[in-house]
């Protein structure tokens, strides 16, 4: 190895330690701009996910301070591991919300079949999981195939423009498209199977790539599964700065926040503004 890269490559292996993360994770929260485009928002972030699935996920209300400053992953994550036992059935990822090292060593991951299905070819975790491309809505999987389907804050980008996330793909809108991914989640469900899915929810938008859910498009999500039985949970991003449990007519009025577009407002979230998250049985 010539002798002129060391110093490179050493620079490179102490940016990346975990003193030099921590230090950037700290300095975040001493800058004066707290939006996901600052460089050190990544380490911020990981810094705090791996902070709140260190522990349950509270069944009342959120400590104060709770993912203050972040987006929705913070109560998502969480949330999905509440519902999820530990056993080693057949788990299917629905838009690759999983595909994280951090995520996929979960102990209640660890253990199970993952197949990742997304739209288009990405970096794999892991070696040990199937990874499927194609369009959520007409999938090739046979009936009954899957124990568990997660489907994390996916349902809101199908039927919309998805070219950022997968170049080349089609732009054309069909918003109500994402009810044709719900019914195909159902089939491909083993009967007493659980379907987890979150979805930006709030004041109803639609956007070139997203659509932000309200009460009228949940209660369609629910009728068009037919669940045996179901529960909802809602969580906020509140003025006071941080997320929190709440009831649909809390976040009814919420609004999204989208950095590449949005003028930031006070005390804004870093992305949705409220979700719902929905446990649904076959």
């Amino acid at each position: 190895m010539e002798r002129h890269h060391l110093p490179a490559m050493l620079f490179q292996r102490l940016n990346q330690s975990s003193i030099a993360q921590a230090i950037k994770a700290r300095l975040f929260v001493f800058s004066p701009n707290h939006y996901s485009n600052h460089r050190w928002y990544g380490c911020y972030k990981l810094r705090e996910l791996k902070r709140v699935l260190a522990t349950p996920l509270p069944q009342e209300q959120l400590p104060p301070g709770y993912g203050r400053w972040l987006d929705e992953r913070l109560v998502e994550y969480p949330w999905l591991f509440s519902q999820l036992t530990e056993d080693s059935g057949t788990l299917l990822d629905a838009g690759s919300t999983l595909n994280h090292a951090l995520i996929l060593e979960h102990p209640r991951l660890r253990q199970r079949d993952i197949t990742i299905m997304t739209l288009a070819p990405e970096e794999y975790r892991a070696e040990n999981i199937t990874y499927v491309y194609g369009d959520l809505r007409h999938t090739s999987f046979r009936d009954n195939s899957f124990r568990t389907v997660v489907s994390l804050s996916v349902l809101e980008h199908i039927g919309m423009d998805t070219t950022r996330y997968a170049p080349g793909t089609s732009v054309a809108e069909a918003p109500q498209s994402y009810l044709d991914a719900v019914a195909e989640f159902r089939r491909v469900l083993k009967p007493g199977g659980s379907c987890l899915i979150s979805v930006p929810f709030g004041k109803r938008g639609v956007r070139s790539w997203l659509q932000v859910f309200d009460a009228a498009m949940i209660a369609q999500l629910v009728e068009r599964f037919s669940p045996v039985w179901h529960a909802i949970q809602y969580f906020r991003y509140s003025a006071q700065e941080q997320w929190e449990r709440c009831g649909p007519a809390e976040a009814a009025d919420a609004s999204y926040f989208d950095l590449t577009s949005d003028t930031p407002w006070p005390k804004c979230p870093a992305g949705a503004g409220a979700v719902a998250c929905l446990h649904l049985r076959k």
